[in-house]
């Protein structure tokens, strides 16, 4: 609710007056290490910001950070939360709409995901162009909040172009591999099965995890620009003889977070 976002803003700020965040973070498992380049941070666990509900999963820190990144305000959610720990649409609303009310204009979400390319392993990016909800869930469901944007809205840009190109442009430049494509949201917390990912590769997807689109949902609802990327932290089910553990998502993805960690620097530096 509008209040919720509003009660975590004021209270946000007071822990760190006259800052105006122009950038949001969202970081995925494994990579919550990005968030401590920030300079000049301050940092208040969730569970002290009214509204914001402690995480339950290993590899998700369950602190906010405010700081600078290449001179850069920007605001860091070290962790999020999914449906499958049974949160409910409020808490992902009040997570990214207070975001929004501290002055973000970009939100740029990290995640963990497993890809169907054999050619995009583990330790790889993925710039996620546009996705797929499997999560039979949508966040925006009951009353629309006209304080934050309309009932109805286009998602037709959902990852905004200019900022994917400025992403791409950085990854050229630092000569990151980063490759492009559809991630597939599913429920969770189970894996998906080989009989799964053969049908949502027969879809066009190619990478797939258990969060980050109802936080684009949202973000796009207020105006937030989204730009997003996955850490591949797997090859998915059935694509190899290995079973998938979270123990290794948190491992590739600690991996994955040196070469997030360049990007996410050189798009800082680009804006």
């Amino acid at each position: 609710m509008t209040e919720a976002a509003f009660n975590a803003k004021t209270f946000i700020q007071k822990q760190k007056p006259n800052f105006t965040p122009k950038l949001g973070l969202i970081l995925g498992s494994g990579l919550s290490e990005i968030a401590t380049s920030l300079e000049d941070a301050t940092v208040i666990p969730y569970g002290d910001i009214p509204g914001f509900i402690q995480t339950t999963i290993s590899g998700h820190a369950g602190v906010l950070t405010l700081g600078y990144l290449n001179g850069v305000p920007a605001v860091c959610l070290q962790g999020r939360i999914h449906y499958y720990e049974g949160f409910n649409n409020e808490t992902v609303k009040t997570y990214i709409r207070t975001l929004k009310l501290l002055g973000a204009e970009i939100l740029f979400l990290t995640n963990a995901a497993g890809s169907l390319h054999q050619d995009v392993p583990a330790g790889n990016l993925m710039m996620i162009t546009d996705h797929i909800n499997f999560q039979g869930h949508n966040p925006l469901i009951g009353p629309n909040d006209e304080a934050f944007g309309p009932r109805f809205f286009g998602m037709e840009e959902a990852y905004d172009l200019e900022l994917r190109e400025l992403l791409t442009t950085v990854a050229k430049n630092l000569e990151l591999h980063l490759a492009q494509g559809i991630y597939a949201a599913l429920l969770g917390p189970m894996f998906e099965t080989p009989a799964e990912i053969r049908a949502l590769r027969l879809l066009g997807v190619d990478a797939v995890g258990m969060s980050t689109v109802p936080e684009v949902i949202v973000a796009r609802h207020c105006g937030l620009r989204v730009v997003a990327v996955s850490a591949i932290t797997n090859l998915a089910a059935g694509m190899n003889k290995e079973a998938l553990t979270h123990e290794d998502t948190l491992l590739h993805g600690q991996k994955a977070a040196k070469i997030m960690q360049k990007l996410i620097f050189g798009f800082t530096k680009g804006l």
